[in-house]
């Protein structure tokens, strides 16, 4: 069993690299050629013939296969994610929706139709509802034989301390459906509720799983020169600093402890904002840095896509589901 990553940026494509070499995702291929140069009649039947059991379009850092880990999703279960570019709906981009060449949606369904795969998890920016981009993914995985559900959450649910609303949605197919829920389908939901019977799902620390971050490199985190050092003590204690939980809307410690001692960035209204550690500097000195940016803006929480992962189990292995 191994994973498929399709990728085109350079930069985030190493990274997925990395990343499986030293076994922080599952091992697999990386495939870095534009989803606009995949064929269905020859990409599918190749990762038949390899053995791929998860498949990542526009994969980013990986942090789908991170989620699906922190969900207990089981190796063996068969699931797709994708994120198609959100640039042509994000309110601060040049808002073309489906007009966008960037527009990939349509793309990434010739590929579904073809390999029509169990399960698809994925995300867009909630702006994306507005243009009509939901109805146009329902309606065609619909058409496939596909039940669908979405939901907005923000990466505050998890402790971050921004709000990022980020529309996720889940298709499986629904080829044995009845009345009464989701029949069995090539024993997927068995090994979903053994999983959540078992109890196994890893359990988060008191830091919120970082692999996708994590670098051999030590950086300076307390340069002054780019206005980025600690907070003054009252902004600490407003995110539950020093790794005290403070009980604000009802956050654990483990959750709040993430943000307790993050470098600051000195915004130009004079207020300073929480960065999480090991982002600075984000001006110069660093190599690849603007490929660090645009890996992390374009990235998915994957704390926050776990937690729809586990209520989504949670909801077809139920005997109401």
């Amino acid at each position: 069993m191994q994973a498929y990553y399709n990728e085109f940026d350079p930069f985030a494509a190493k990274w997925l690299m990395n990343l499986v070499k030293a076994n922080k995702i599952m091992s697999g291929i990386v495939d870095h050629r534009s989803i606009l140069d995949l064929e269905p009649g020859s990409l599918v039947p190749a990762m038949q013939m390899f053995g791929v059991i998860r498949a990542h379009f526009f994969a980013g850092i990986g942090g789908w296969d991170l989620a699906l880990q922190l969900a207990g999703w089981p190796e063996d279960a068969e699931v797709w994610t994708g994120s198609p570019p959100c640039q042509p709906f994000s309110d601060i981009g040049k808002r073309k929706g489906k007009d966008d060449e960037r527009h990939l949606l349509p793309k990434w369904l010739d590929l579904v139709r073809e390999a029509k795969p169990y399960c698809i998890f994925g995300e867009q920016v909630e702006a994306a509802i507005r243009y009509g981009w939901l109805d146009d993914l329902y309606d065609a995985m619909e058409a496939e034989g596909y039940a669908c559900w979405a939901v907005v959450l923000p990466a505050c649910s998890v402790g971050a301390p921004h709000i990022r609303h980020r529309l996720f949605f889940a298709c499986f197919r629904m080829g044995d459906i009845s009345s009464t829920g989701l029949e069995r389908h090539s024993g997927y939901e068995d090994k979903i509720r053994d999983a959540l019977k078992s109890g196994s799902t890893p359990k988060a620390s008191s830091q919120l799983d970082r692999r996708l971050a994590d670098s051999d490199s030590h950086i300076n985190q307390a340069d002054s020169r780019r206005g980025c050092g600690k907070a003054p003590s009252k902004a600490r204690d407003d995110i539950g600093g020093g790794g005290v939980a403070n009980g604000r809307d009802g956050l654990s410690n483990s959750i709040v402890s993430q943000w307790g001692s993050p470098d600051w960035l000195g915004c130009r209204d004079q207020k300073l904002r929480p960065v999480q550690s090991g982002t600075f500097p984000v001006a110069d000195g660093v190599p690849g840095r603007v490929g660090r940016i645009r890996a992390y803006g374009n990235a998915i929480v994957p704390q926050v896509a776990a937690i729809f992962i586990r209520q989504t189990m949670k909801f077809l292995t139920s005997e109401e589901g």
